[in-house]
Formats: C-alpha cells, sequence, structure tokens
C-alpha cells in the first residue's frame, strides 16, 4: 500500500486529490496540509511513502518543505511529488534540488498523476515533458559547464557515464538497456552505482549531476570534452 500525504493550500483541490488517492487500489491517503509547516510535520509524524506537494503556499513554501522532508533522517525514503499550475524555470530547478522526485502541472490528468505516485513510490523520477523543456532552458541559461559547485565525475566509469547521460535525457532503465545492448539488471546496477556515488535521492538528482557536471550539454549530446568512453565494459 502507497501512503500519501497531500500539501495544498486550496481546500477543494486538496480534498480532492484525497479523494482520488482513497478511490485508487494500492494507494490510501496519510494526511492533508494546508501549508508547508504542517506537511513538514505531517511527514514527519506519519512518514507516508509519497507527498503531493504545492508550489506555492503562505508562509513555508512546498520548495522548503520539500527540503525539509528529504533532509530529515526520519523520512529520507520518502518521496515528494510537486504540483503547480505555474512551469517555471525556477519553480522546476528549485525542486529538484530541493530534493523533489518528480514535477507535475495541476491541469495533468487523474490517470496520469495516479501513475506518477506509483512511478515516484517504485524510486524512479517524473518530470512532465512540457516541464522538462523548462529545465533544460534554465541548465542552458547558466553559465559554462563548470558551474560553481558541480560534482566531479572522476569515480564514474565509462559505462557509468554513458549510463548517467542516457537518464539525463529522460530514458527509462529498459531503454537504457536496449540502448547500450546490456541486460536490464546490469543498468539498474549503474544506476545504483550511479546514486551511492553521488549522494543521490533518485534519478532527478542524477539529472541534475549530469547537466552540472558539463558531461550533458543543453539542446545537444555529451560535453566532449567530458570523456564520454562507448567503449567500457557493461
Amino acid at each position: 500500500m502507497i501512503r500519501v500525504l497531500v500539501a495544498d493550500d486550496q481546500a477543494l483541490l486538496r480534498g480532492s486529490l484525497r479523494l482520488l488517492v482513497e478511490a485508487e487500489p494500492g494507494l490510501a491517503p496519510a494526511g492533508e496540509a494546508a501549508d508547508g509547516d504542517e506537511a513538514v510535520r505531517l511527514a514527519l509524524d506519519t512518514r507516508p511513502d509519497v507527498v503531493l506537494m504545492d508550489v506555492r503556499m503562505p508562509g513555508t513554501d512546498g520548495i522548503e518543505a520539500t527540503r525539509r522532508i528529504c533532509s530529515a533522517p526520519g523520512t529520507a525514503a520518502t518521496r515528494v511529488l510537486m504540483l503547480t499550475m505555474f512551469d517555471l524555470d525556477e519553480y522546476v530547478y528549485g525542486a529538484l534540488r530541493a530534493g523533489a522526485s518528480g514535477f507535475l502541472l495541476k491541469d495533468t490528468p487523474p490517470a496520469e498523476l495516479l501513475s506518477a505516485v506509483r512511478v515516484v513510490a517504485a524510486g524512479d523520477a517524473l518530470i512532465a515533458p512540457a516541464v522538462t523543456r523548462r529545465l533544460i532552458a534554465e541548465f542552458a541559461a547558466r553559465p559554462g559547464p563548470a558551474r560553481p559547485g558541480a560534482t566531479g565525475l572522476g569515480s564514474v566509469t565509462g559505462r557509468e557515464r554513458e549510463v548517467l547521460e542516457l537518464v539525463a535525457r529522460g530514458l527509462s532503465n529498459g531503454e537504457i538497456a536496449r540502448r547500450l545492448f546490456v541486460g536490464l539488471s546490469t543498468v539498474k546496477t549503474h544506476v545504483s552505482h550511479l546514486l551511492g556515488k553521488f549522494g543521490a535521492r533518485d534519478r532527478a538528482q542524477l539529472v541534475i549531476v549530469a547537466y552540472e557536471s558539463g558531461l550533458v550539454v543543453p539542446g545537444g549530446g555529451p560535453d566532449p570534452g567530458a570523456q564520454f568512453s562507448r567503449g567500457s565494459s557493461g
């Protein structure tokens, strides 16, 4: 059973999301929060699997609440799926940096939202296509591949770089396996190693690593200076 906490300052939308969760087999509501502070308190108390988090809320906003939830030891396993009416760059980037595992617009159809909850609960990242375009544009506007605070790739093998680049392009594990002609279990192992090496919560964090390190260049392929090796073993 996937337990879902709903955080939104609009009572009608909050109640609708709760009813949607209640009606879905395999999902159960873990509570409702009207602001960011309440979302953090309830998350720490109930330790839900997923938080549906509104970005804009009075007082503590969704991004700050996400940062607190994702950084707290008691909710290390909780995944946050951000919901917003706006696909603005600063929200996307800020939410992912805070530790969010997914980012969807509020006009997403109910079936897709419920599917997103399951995807995020399983440990995968999910970003709406329109939001992905905004995110890439945000990276493109930032200076140079060697950005301040960028994580080095010195400990990453050639094959892991291949996998990281494809993760950043939005490919699933199955698609990566077919692209690299390796087994699905091999891809999962590489992704697990990458998560460990970068201390990343999930694939969304790996996307940030790939762009900020300069391995992936917005609008193009991997950075020519990143020594991207296709000849390494799986």
